[in-house]
């Protein structure tokens, strides 16, 4: 029996939590994720969830809690936001290194300075070196399901890495929308409970994060990335089981919306991407072929995919919320280095929008598009948004 609510997408998100059943939950507030820890606590408080809820003193000691709570074999969750998951940066990097499945929901801010607290996908993007699997939801709805899969992955025997969810914050935390919300007895047959195979018990002592010596570390970091890779596999095959049990959901990595036949291909992450879709629509009602390619896991990053849906285009544009100082956009710059070698190099243009939660209307992608379609913009990456401003050496 499907279970379909208006709901906030932070209690969404929670009702997840909640039939997905962790053993530990690590809670500190932030903006704009609070309300999700609020209604688990809630949860927990009514009988309805059994499960250990520890309130942190800060986000750095919540995963440091799941580290912990992991490696003896339990399943954890905890959820943070910007600056929240900064402070988290060190812990995150062994988590992953011990092979703990920790499961964390982002809800995307900006990071300081200046002070913001609306959404960009600054924070989860600086997380991309550390070892973390990365979902983007497009809607609330996939905000729900894919916790679900990310669990599911994560304790995969070969894989064992964690993931985040990530979802844009207020866009999707703080907005309503009809959900079909998980029943226990449904996500029980897709996602059984936890039973890791190397745990720590004070019967069976184990080392976890011991010190490795130039001779070895190189090891770890191999393993750890060829598990990365067995996790593409694992997410494709999790993705179409999901579908097939839920009747919902996207069934490709790397899903493409609009004409198979296009000749231009835009990418985005997110919520964006919904407002990304409305626009190709609108242009190919006007005779231009453009199909969007939706950025649904961006670790690890789906290349071969990218390659195949990039095959016979002239042009990819990506549009994403994030920016590294002194190089371009995270996305832009894995997508360049997927078609590097592919046989007829598409052009290449890469556009910062959104940031710090900066309206991104329909027009200001349209005209974007539209300069790259008709050669009024150089290949590269560009500040698409950008208002004039003084410039001055301070």
């Amino acid at each position: 029996m499907i279970m379909r609510k208006v709901v906030e997408g932070s209690i969404a998100v929670a009702h997840a939590v909640r039939t997905i059943k962790p053993d530990v939950i690590a809670a500190y507030p932030i903006t704009p994720q609070t309300h999700i820890v609020e209604k688990i606590s809630e949860y927990i408080a009514n009988g309805e969830l059994n499960a250990e809820y520890v309130r942190a003193d800060s986000e750095f000691s919540a995963i440091s809690i799941l580290v912990g709570a992991s490696a003896t074999g339990a399943r954890t969750f905890t959820s943070t936001s910007s600056q929240g998951l900064a402070l988290m940066h060190e812990v995150l990097f062994n988590a992953a290194g011990m092979r703990l499945p920790i499961v964390i929901s982002v809800a995307n801010r900006a990071l300081s300075a200046p002070l913001n607290i609306w959404n960009d996908q600054q924070d989860s993007i600086s997380q991309r070196d550390s070892g973390w699997i990365q979902f983007y939801a497009e809607d609330i709805q996939e905000a729900h399901d894919l916790l679900a899969i990310a669990y599911r992955v994560s304790e995969d025997i070969e894989v064992r890495l964690p993931s985040m969810v990530c979802m844009d914050g207020f866009i999707l935390t703080h907005a309503y929308e009809p959900v079909e919300l998980f029943e226990e007895s449904e996500i029980r047959d897709f996602l059984p409970d936890y039973n890791p195979e190397v745990y720590l018990t004070t019967e069976n002592p184990l080392t976890f994060g011991a010190l490795a010596t130039p001779e070895y570390y190189t090891e770890f970091r191999y393993v750890q990335t060829r598990a990365m890779e067995r996790a593409e596999k694992k997410i494709a095959e999790s993705l179409k089981e999901f579908n097939e049990h839920f009747q919902r959901g996207e069934t490709d990595l790397l899903p493409v919306h609009g004409p198979e036949d296009g000749d231009v291909l835009v990418v985005s992450s997110g919520s964006l991407v919904s407002t990304v879709k409305e626009v190709a629509e609108k242009l190919g009602n006007d005779g231009f072929g453009v199909k969007v390619g939706k950025m649904l896991c961006f670790r690890p990053f789906p290349a071969d995919a990218m390659r195949k849906i990039a095959d016979g285009v002239d042009k990819v544009i990506v549009f994403e919320k994030d920016v590294s100082p002194g190089s371009e956009g995270a996305i832009f710059s894995e997508v360049k280095g997927a078609l590097y070698h592919s046989e007829n190099r598409p052009e290449a243009y890469g556009f910062a929008v959104g940031l710090g939660g900066r309206d991104v209307p329909e027009r200001v992608l349209e005209k974007l598009i539209m300069e790259c379609i008709r050669g009024e913009r150089k290949e590269g990456f560009h500040f698409g948004d950008v208002r004039p401003v003084r410039e001055a050496i301070l």
